[in-house]
């Protein structure tokens, strides 16, 4: 490999949705590389969100049948786990080609490989030293797994979500998003699911009379909670894996480890370009740039109190790349950003949280409903519909929402525009939306 540096205006470390919206909108203006050490356009579309979601879309049609049983319709469907999983690789098989394709289109270098700094101001990959005059780290994060004797049988969602064939019984180690909507799909598909929970509390970003709602429901929906119950070891039997934990022991034939993910920041060698770098991610200013000025950092491996998701992480992208034009001078500025727990049914939530309001009665009203029996829920009978809004008792503006309902991810994302525009019942009153839908209910919810 030559030994002449390449330089070039902005170097990408990482093609998920962060650095390729940052890639996208510098390209027009820079020289820009992206360098990938592994698929080409990152975790969300190849092993995570937006294959998670189409197997996803098989449990969510059955939900709706099973609920509507005995209301108009006969015969709940099954989840043929193959044929769903074919329909999933239709998609994601085009990801990583498609990713590097539109970066050539548009101009952009690319190389594959993995990248680790050796000054402020360069890196090298493949043997080739490339210099920047800034650089964007998107590198996301990766699992983690607990060590512990026999950790090499544990998978992660990577592997779930590529599953030739559904284990007949299956474990969960977590009680976080992962965990809660891959246990409700391996569920709804048939296969006797165990989650393995180290305490009384999942997805303890909601408020707890939700999570325990939905965790009622997965019950129901087959999925076994084994709370306050810490793995301590995985052993090969003769008919699966012997799981043994601080309660007891349990036989099944995968277990899958949903405790957390860390950044994947290790092998950057970020200490020879001057950036700090704490346990849980990467430290930056207002402006998204690391202690070295001239590199910044987006997405899911930055140390921040914002959710960590794909359109947070495009968000940012594009901040970057206009901070670095010289396009804005102001710090980054977030909206409200919704969270959606994809189950059965859905947890969805934005803006301030419930907790925050009730510790804040002069400044908050907390404005709780049950919508069980509202035209909107009823008509698809979901079993049962909560939605919670927080309202600013002076400019009486929603400033936060909880939902839990099978629409509660259309529902948050209308929610979430009302609190994002600042729009008063009043001006809502003046708009005509579709009739009957989600979004007619609105001014009900002030």
């Amino acid at each position: 490999m030559s030994e002449e540096v390449q330089k070039f205006a902005t170097i990408v470390i990482g093609a998920g949705p962060g650095g390729l919206a940052a890639a996208h909108q510098l390209a027009s203006q820079q020289d820009v590389l992206v360098i990938e050490d592994d698929l080409w356009g990152g975790t969300c579309p190849n092993r995570g969100c937006d294959p998670k979601k189409m197997l996803y879309s098989a449990v969510e049609a059955r939900d709706r049948a099973t609920y509507l049983q005995g209301h108009g319709l006969e015969g709940a469907p099954t989840i043929d786990w193959p044929k769903l999983m074919t329909f999933k690789r239709a998609y994601t098989e085009k990801v990583p080609a498609g990713t590097l394709n539109s970066l050539k289109a548009a101009g952009i270098t690319t190389i594959q490989g993995k990248p680790y700094f050796i000054s402020e101001n360069q890196l090298k990959v493949n043997g080739q030293v490339y210099e920047g005059h800034h650089f964007i780290i998107a590198t996301g994060q990766t699992p983690v797994i607990p060590d512990i004797p026999g950790h090499d049988y544990l998978q992660t969602s990577t592997d779930f979500l590529d599953l030739d064939q559904l284990p007949a019984r299956i474990a969960f180690v977590g009680g976080g998003y992962v965990a809660i909507e891959l246990a409700n799909i391996a569920a709804n598909a048939g296969a006797e699911v165990h989650l393995l929970q180290h305490n009384q509390r999942i997805l303890r970003d909601f408020p707890e009379n939700y999570t325990q709602l939905l965790a009622t429901a997965m019950s129901d929906h087959g999925v076994n909670f084994h709370w306050d119950t810490e793995l301590e070891s995985v052993s090969e039997i003769d008919d699966g894996l012997l799981l043994t934990t601080n309660q007891g022991s349990l036989e099944v034939d995968a277990v899958f480890a949903a405790i957390g993910r860390r950044p994947q920041l290790d092998s950057l060698n970020l200490q020879a370009a001057k950036v700090d770098v704490a346990e849980k991610g990467l430290r930056v200013n207002g402006h998204l740039q690391t202690t070295n000025p001239r590199i910044y950092g987006i997405g899911d491996v930055l140390l921040k109190k914002q959710p960590k998701l794909t359109p947070v992480a495009s968000f940012e992208g594009r901040y970057v790349a206009s901070d670095i034009l010289g396009k804005t001078t102001a710090p980054i500025d977030y909206p409200s950003v919704p969270q959606v727990v994809y189950a059965s049914p859905q947890i969805a939530q934005t803006g301030v949280k419930v907790e925050d309001a009730k510790n804040a009665p002069d400044q908050y009203l907390i404005n709780a409903q049950d919508t069980t029996h509202w035209y909107t829920f009823n008509r698809i009978k979901d079993p049962i519909a909560r939605v919670t809004t927080v309202i600013d008792k002076q400019t009486q503006l929603i400033v936060g929402a909880v939902v839990y309902s099978t629409l509660a991810d259309e529902l948050i994302n209308d929610l979430n525009n009302l609190i994002n525009n600042q729009t008063t019942v009043t001006q809502l009153q003046r708009q005509i939306p579709a009739y009957p839908t989600a979004a007619s209910d609105l001014v009900y919810y002030y």
